[in-house]
């Protein structure tokens, strides 16, 4: 109960930071706003402050504003307006400020973890323990800049350029005043010194993990998908897999080469568990979009929790949010594409469930996932299908390069396409919630 609660509570939250950019805007442009509401249905709470009355209401998955001229008018969709409403009109107001009230809700979404994800760094984060370890190589990724320049596993970086390095976060900082130049590597191997060099057409600006090098990763399971083999099998957390079908398993990226030639036959997978090792039949399933074999494991992320200043705070919470709406795009390019299954695509169910999950464990963790959630919301919202805003938003330019406003009839027809694609959108992702929750996975 706390986490539905907790999660309502976090996606109002979103919903209120989604409107309130519409309601600014509008009454930064002279527009007259009816209504403020949070939720949709019968009214919970109402308060009229001014001309605007404000409600909560009983189904708290969205909201909406409400403004003068949007159905002509406060007495219905042919009431006349009068001549002070026809100036404080949404309908009569320029194309360009119409663009700008639309797109203010998702912008406001977009906004809000810039303001937000600096307070969560303040407060303070758990990152990767491996950051502040020696930056020694677990695993090379093929086809990579690096796999190019002869890294292997195993290798340490002591240098880059004539700038020594001492940690992961001290190389990758270091890649950043090397950028635009061939990157010059200093690595200690077996006991010798090496030196690499590549010219990646990222300079290395997004670190080393972007050229191809990974850290050091123990093959200790940190997690186990419901409804998956590893789980079905027996095997728990915290277990350190150290041979498969006996091939001595060093770390975790011997894993996957090894369950990918199995083609989904068993295999014998022998962990060490309170001392004990213990051998467990596992037969892989394979995935649909992309015929790759898994068996519902992820490795155990080791963590520290630190604390920095405002500045560091703002630039990491900056980076942060332009990394989430990157892969927030990545993410929607791919599902469009067919490169991502539909299967998932989460809900309102979904979204509460992380919601008020990480309301019970920390400030730093409900910032980032409304960090998080405010992105989705956002561009979602700017998709060009009617309904949404990126709907209206699309109408707009079409009036902006034909100078006439699109007819009402083809207005109707794309509304009624849009609610058709929402609502079979909404169907999918119920489904995807309700089997996620009621039978632990797809």
């Amino acid at each position: 109960m706390v986490t539905v609660v907790s999660g309502i509570i976090m996606l109002g939250i979103l919903v209120f930071v989604h409107e309130l950019g519409h309601f600014l805007v509008a009454k930064f442009n002279g527009v007259k706003v009816l209504k403020f509401s949070l939720g949709f249905g019968p009214k919970l709470l109402s308060k009229q402050w001014g001309e605007t009355e404000y409600l909560v209401c009983a189904v708290p998955l969205g909201g909406y504003v409400q403004m003068l001229g949007e159905g002509k008018g406060e007495e219905g969709e042919e009431a006349p307006l009068s001549e002070e409403e026809e100036d404080r009109s949404f309908a009569n107001k320029s194309v360009g400020r119409r663009t700008a009230i639309i797109a203010a809700g998702p912008l406001m979404n977009l906004i809000f973890p810039f303001l937000i994800l600096p307070f969560a760094y303040m407060v303070g984060v758990n990152l990767p323990a491996f950051l502040d370890q020696k930056p020694c190589v677990g695993y090379v990724l093929v086809e990579t800049d690096a796999a190019e320049a002869g890294f292997v596993a195993g290798d340490c970086i002591v240098a880059i350029g004539d700038d020594p390095v001492e940690s992961w976060d001290a190389a990758n900082k270091t890649l950043v005043s090397h950028a635009g130049a061939p990157l010059q590597f200093t690595v200690e191997r077996d006991g010798a010194t090496e030196r690499l060099t590549m010219d990646p057409e990222n300079g290395g600006l997004e670190g080393l993990q972007s050229l191809g090098l990974f850290p050091i990763q123990p093959a200790l399971v940190g997690a186990l998908s419901p409804g998956m083999p590893a789980k079905a099998a027996g095997m728990q957390l915290d277990d350190l897999i150290v041979a498969i079908d006996g091939n001595p398993v060093s770390n975790w990226y011997d894993l996957k080469p090894i369950i990918q030639k199995s083609g989904g036959g068993e295999i014998d997978f022998e962990v060490e568990r309170d001392g004990e090792k213990i051998v467990l039949k596992v037969a892989p399933t394979k995935k649909e979009d992309d015929g790759e074999f898994l068996i519902g494991i992820a490795p155990q992320q080791p963590s520290v929790f630190k604390r920095f200043g405002p500045a560091e705070s703002f630039r990491y919470g900056a980076e942060r949010t332009m990394e989430l709406i990157e892969l927030t795009l990545i993410f929607i390019q791919k599902l469009f594409s067919g490169h991502v299954s539909m299967k998932n695509v989460g809900g309102p169910i979904m979204v509460v469930q992380i919601a008020g999950q990480a309301a019970q464990t920390g400030i730093s963790s409900i910032l980032t996932v409304l960090a998080f959630l405010s992105i989705q919301l956002g561009i979602l919202n700017l998709l060009p299908i009617p309904i949404l805003d990126g709907g209206h938003l699309l109408f707009n330019f079409a009036e902006l390069i034909y100078r006439r406003p699109v007819s009402v009839r083809i207005r109707e027809i794309a509304q009624q396409v849009g609610l058709a694609l929402l609502l079979m959108l909404m169907i999918l992702v119920f489904y995807n919630d309700i089997v996620r929750f009621f039978f632990g996975g797809q």
